[in-house]
């Protein structure tokens, strides 16, 4: 209904605008015009509704009601908007109830009928075809050496999700993996090589994940123990900055075997994703602190090159100094951060220039990306028509309240997390098997325990506001019942086997052949048609747990339409329609699961 919701929101602002100008308010036009018209919260009041009039009693000084009355009179002048409301009315203290002609909503079913994309526009009309296109996602970021755990989680399937909603809307989205592969930590793990498994060094694919974590963690000990080691590490990093042939062939063989792991992960939760490294913008970092000290940006303090922030005190109440390069010349994460955000607004030679850049990171992050941003914009290097954000999101923490850990206090890796929920999917489908006495094959068991036990994961994730901290329940995101996968998929099969065994096909190319009477009806029209609009809103907000609460409401809705409806003895007129309801509803629930990045099934 978006089309609808722009043309009343057009007309009603084109109405205000009137209202303002006749009463000598014309300059609080362009502080109000946001806030014209919304959805009804409740069906008794309407489909649409506004506000405004109450924002505006403080300007005119007098009573609302008059004001909607007015507002009301001007509308009713515009034929546009009259041929697409049913009725306006005054409500409560003065809010404008808008409903929209029925013909609308059923012109608007079939046409998205026909649409593979249900409706959704393209944020671009064919006029724009020259326009920047360009959003990146940094999204996952694991770090080389260390295994994937349960904190990379969110990350990873928060930035799939937007990535993916940008995507639909006719973005060109480059989705970047950020990894950790250069740094400290390298020197410390080539020394800790040299010194204790030499052999490694030539064949380093006998060397799994597990022990290169085993690896990491012992080479700190050492490094935090022993002064000589610190050194011979330093040294390693030296070398590999400068392009030591060693260094170099002994960090890519490092990268490369973490790489596997991280890509089974990415392969079980069927995430593309481009990596590109901090040792990408290696290169670019003196240029960096050099440009900000020329730029009188950054000074020095205490032998370190800083920029003193805007709005983050330390402890003292001082500005807080973000360091861009470390006392001994040594560079940071800020710096690369720094780097990257700069060549990816600017490196429009490869294509990679961007309109948008969004940072999926834990909250922890936010003050960090809050001075990147800062120094960023103080450069010059976020254009004026681009911006750079940060999507924040909140621990996954275990029934106790705590961070999420094993038994033994150990942080839970990502692999093992996934693997218990397919398995518990598994034994409940197994059961669900023999209860039902069906006989099923180890390909359909495999598959339907693969897609319920993933599918729970993400949407257990996804469901959540991403700002709060959640608490991780295997029986909970398992169920059937409840604001689950399980529940959704299920709905899901059960309406493609209504679609599946009636093969409806019937023509619906005009209003003729659809027809609504019955509440439940056009309680679920409705429903499916409010999809476009919040579509457009998850773009702006980056929420994409608004999504899931609208599919497990749109579940709901489907559900008790389909219990009290009858739609197949029904006479074929009617019953047609109601199938129509059917099919628009599992292709709404097929494109959004899509979104969520969830496979659907067939069977469950």
């Amino acid at each position: 209904m978006l089309k609808t919701f722009n043309i009343l929101k057009k007309y009603l602002t084109l109405s205000l605008k009137e209202s303002l100008k006749k009463n000598n308010k014309i300059e609080e036009f362009d502080n109000l015009k946001k806030n014209i018209i919304v959805q009804s919260s409740k069906e008794e009041f309407g489909d649409y509704q506004s506000n405004i009039s109450l924002i505006l009693s403080k300007y005119y000084g007098k009573n609302p009601k008059l004001i909607a009355s007015e507002i009301i009179d001007l509308v009713n002048d515009n034929k546009e908007f009259i041929d697409i409301v049913e009725s306006l009315e005054v409500a409560g203290p003065g809010f404008i109830n808008i409903s929209v002609k029925k013909n609308i909503f059923i012109d608007k079913l079939i046409e998205n009928l026909k649409c593979e994309r249900v409706g959704i526009p393209l944020a671009f009309s064919k006029n724009e075809q020259d326009i920047n296109k360009k959003v990146i996602v940094d999204f996952s970021s694991p770090n080389i050496a260390k295994e994937m755990h349960v904190g990379h989680l969110r990350s990873t399937i928060i930035g799939d999700s937007i990535s993916r909603i940008f995507e639909l809307r006719g973005y060109d989205v480059l989705r970047i993996n950020h990894v950790g592969d250069w740094g400290t930590q390298f020197g410390m793990l080539i020394a800790y090589l040299k010194d204790e498994y030499p052999e490694y060094l030539n064949n380093i694919s006998g060397i799994d994940i597990g022990d290169l974590v085993s690896f990491y963690k012992k080479s700190k000990i050492k490094f935090d123990n022993q002064a000589e080691f610190q050194i011979k590490a330093r040294e390693e990093v030296i070398k590999l900055q400068s392009g030591d042939k060693d260094s170099i062939a002994a960090w890519k063989l490092l990268c490369s075997q973490s790489r596997k792991e991280f890509d089974l992960i990415y392969e079980i939760l069927n995430i593309k994703i481009e990596e590109r490294g901090e040792s990408f913008y290696n290169p670019f970092l003196k240029s960096i602190v050099e440009e900000l000290k020329f730029k009188s940006i950054a000074e020095e303090n205490d032998g370190a090159q800083c920029v003193f922030l805007e709005g983050l005190t330390n402890k003292e109440g001082g500005s807080l100094p973000l360091i861009i390069q470390k006392q001994d010349g040594g560079y940071n994460y800020a710096t690369t951060d720094l780097a990257a955000i700069k060549y990816r607004f600017s490196k429009k030679d490869i294509g990679d220039e961007a309109k948008k850049i969004i940072y999926v990171t834990d909250q922890g992050q936010s003050n960090h990306f809050y001075g990147i941003f800062q120094v960023a914009h103080k450069a010059k290097w976020i254009p004026d028509n681009c911006e750079a954000i940060h999507v924040p999101f909140g621990l996954v923490q275990g029934n106790d309240g705590k961070k999420l850990k094993t038994r033994e206090g150990k942080t839970i890796r990502l692999k093992d997390l996934l693997s218990e929920s397919i398995n518990r999917a598994r034994e409940d489908l197994m059961t669900r098997i023999k209860t039902e006495k069906r006989n099923e094959d180890n390909k359909f068991i495999d598959k339907t325990s693969k897609v319920i036990g993933i599918g729970a994961v993400k949407y257990a994730d996804l469901s959540q506001n991403r700002i709060t901290n959640y608490q991780f329940s295997f029986d909970k995101m398992l169920a059937l019942n409840g604001n689950t996968a399980p529940y959704l998929l299920y709905t899901l099969v059960r309406i493609a086997g209504i679609n599946r065994k009636n093969n409806f096909k019937e023509d619906i190319s005009n209003t003729e052949h659809i027809t609504y009477e019955n509440l439940y009806e056009w309680k679920l029209l409705k429903k499916l048609l409010r999809y476009d609009e919040l579509i457009v809103s998850v773009e702006n907000d980056l929420m994409p747990n608004r999504i899931c609460n609208y599919l497990f409401e749109l579940c709901q809705t489907f559900n008790r339409f389909y219990d009290q409806v009858p739609i197949l003895k029904a006479d074929k007129q009617i019953r047609n329609s109601r199938l129509a309801l059917c099919s628009l509803t599992e292709k709404t629930l097929r494109l959004s699961l899509n979104l969520l990045g969830i496979e659907t099934l067939e069977r469950m």
